[in-house]
């Protein structure tokens, strides 16, 4: 409880009138407020919330008053992630140009536009037959953050926000003309509509996964802030069928237009693939991450979790319905001597594990071991079958989809989920120094 002086009562009047209290004065208002935290950029501050029982501003006290409900504004938000190393993205499908800026890198980290290319690359769209064939180069600029270190000569990282630019080059926005006013079954297109009351039809705008190409960006800047990390993925599973995990080999993801680490499932799948593309439909996978080089400490308990942080990151990813972490679910079919993974002493003086059943995280908390994360893609919406839905104005409609489309969206979500998982580990790196310092784990303790 706090009362405030009358310059400040007269401010939550000017506020009050703003957001839709058309007549309201002091002597309505209740002088108590409630604090609460807010998030202030990136750190947390206090503000204070009006109580609407505290308002005393009723239809019976104040006959003027009339909320403004149909008019209400609604402003897109949550376009950022991360804490310290924060990455926020802009633009939309069919737009100008699709853009992020990183902030929090570390300074003196050398970095090109040529590095960030090779991974855009990996994802870029119309390289084979299986992925959409948008032609979009995903030319990347550096248009801020980066300097000439004149000790080194070379282009590196200044501290500051690093900005990323991508135009858009081969929109084809009348191919959704047709449904501009229908719902696409399977596709945000009700949600966004029904949340902001506008919706950008063409090619789904802000939802599109063309916005992935620059968590790709960020991702190959959040590689370079933890030393030593190796970030890799591939499609471990297309449909019902899985790769045999005896002929993984790392060498064979880059081989395939798959993304598949056994040689025998990528010729199936070429096949199986095609089939599925010339019938109009589509279908889903199962990628997995493999991050190593990942320090011991990185995470926290109970709120800030790593592996927390990993999931929701890649559950953030358009089109992803799942998400495990080592073992996953599969741990539930496990009795708990063959789920906990033994130790032993290892001859470089660290804990040797015998299993990862945990995917390289107990507790919240990496181990040293490689982190392991899966996440399942559902089949992309955009199919060429008649499909059955409404429109806007509330009308029955049936509908197929025309333009470009990947017949199995998981294909290219390998870069996209590798870059997440980067930029998890590079934020909880910064995070873990922020708060013990670089100093090297203790264990063995007592010697």
């Amino acid at each position: 409880m706090m009362t405030l002086p009358g310059r400040q009562e007269r401010g939550r009047v000017q506020v009050l009138r703003f957001i839709g209290f058309k007549s309201v004065s002091i002597a309505s208002l209740s002088t108590r407020m409630v604090p609460h935290e807010a998030k202030l950029g990136s750190g947390a501050g206090r503000s204070f919330a009006l109580c609407d029982a505290d308002l005393r501003v009723s239809r019976r006290s104040n006959p003027a008053y009339e909320p403004k409900a149909k008019t209400r504004r609604v402003t897109m938000s949550h376009n950022s992630f991360g804490h310290l190393f924060r990455v926020t993205t802009f633009g939309e499908s069919h737009g100008p140009a699709i853009g992020c800026v990183v902030d929090g890198c570390p300074p003196l980290i050398p970095i090109t536009e040529a590095e960030i290319q090779l991974e855009l690359d990996r994802r870029r769209p119309g390289q084979s037959r299986y992925t959409t064939q948008r032609q979009e180069p995903d030319e990347v600029r550096i248009v801020s953050g980066v300097f000439v270190d004149e000790a080194s000569g070379e282009q590196v990282t200044t501290g500051t926000s690093i900005g990323l630019m991508i135009d858009n080059v081969d929109q084809r926005s009348k191919d959704y003309s047709d449904i501009k006013d229908k719902y696409r079954p399977g596709h945000a297109d009700f949600t966004y509509d029904v949340k902001y009351g506008i919706r950008d039809y063409r090619g789904g705008g802000r939802s599109s996964a063309r916005e992935t190409a620059m968590r790709v960006a960020a991702g190959a800047i959040a590689r370079k802030v933890v030393p030593g990390l190796k970030v890799r993925g591939a499609l471990v599973q297309m449909g019902p069928h899985k790769i045999d995990r005896d002929n993984w080999d790392w060498e064979e993801v880059s081989r395939n237009p798959f993304f598949c680490p056994d040689a025998k499932a990528a010729a199936f799948y070429a096949d199986y693939l095609d089939g599925i593309r010339k019938s109009g439909s589509s279908i889903g996978a199962v990628l997995e991450i493999v991050a190593e080089g990942v320090p011991e400490g990185l995470g926290a308990p109970i709120y800030g979790k790593l592996d927390a942080d990993i999931a929701a990151a890649l559950m953030s990813i358009n089109a992803v319905k799942g998400v495990e972490i080592g073992e996953g679910f599969g741990a539930a079919e496990l009795s708990g001597e063959d789920n906990a993974d033994e130790m032993r002493a290892g001859n470089d003086g660290k804990p040797l594990f015998l299993t990862n059943h945990a995917g390289g995280i107990l507790g919240g908390i990496s181990t040293g071991q490689p982190v392991v994360a899966r996440f399942a893609v559902k089949p992309t919406s955009s199919i060429l079958s008649p499909r059955a839905t409404v429109t806007r104005s509330g009308g029955e409609a049936e509908m197929f989809t025309k333009g470009r489309h990947d017949p199995c969206v998981g294909i290219r979500a390998v870069p996209v989920g590798e870059a997440m998982v980067a930029c998890v580990l590079a934020d909880h790196y910064l995070r873990h120094r922020g708060q013990v310092g670089v100093v090297e784990p203790r264990w063995p303790f007592g010697r």
